[in-house]
């Protein structure tokens, strides 16, 4: 089977219609998934015009500050809200592996009180990527 150049929100699958991969095109700027295109043309880069202005606007501002590709300016409050809630989250499986230890035999209580405390703790990082 050969791939696609441009991998589509469909799974690929080989001749024996076992699940290969689930890639995902996403937008350049916000990282929202793009609708799957056919036909001639190039492939889509970003959702919107606004994602593809806002992403001009940062390359220009990256150039203007001679950041690399990899590099990132973000607020010293996002970056520690950010490490905050990364390490709640750290927390809550940690917390979640000691309660669920097979030696303990833990309950269907036991189990639903871990995913509600991992939800909790996840919460804030999911809102805060819809924000983005």
């Amino acid at each position: 089977m050969t791939k696609s150049r441009q991998p589509t929100s469909e799974a690929l699958y080989n001749t024996q219609t076992h699940v290969i991969s689930t890639d995902y095109i996403k937008c350049r700027w916000c990282r929202n998934p793009l609708a799957p295109t056919s036909g001639a043309g190039r492939p889509r880069e970003f959702c919107s015009q606004a994602c593809r202005q806002w992403d001009w606007v940062a390359r220009q501002r990256a150039t203007e500050l001679a950041l690399s590709e990899d590099e990132l300016v973000i607020t010293r409050t996002e970056r520690d809200t950010l490490r905050d809630q990364i390490f709640v989250l750290k927390c809550a499986v940690q917390d979640v592996e000691q309660d669920l230890d097979p030696s303990i035999d833990p309950t269907t209580r036991d189990y639903k009180a871990a995913l509600a405390w991992l939800l909790e703790a996840a919460k804030p990082l999911v809102q805060d990527l819809g924000q983005a």
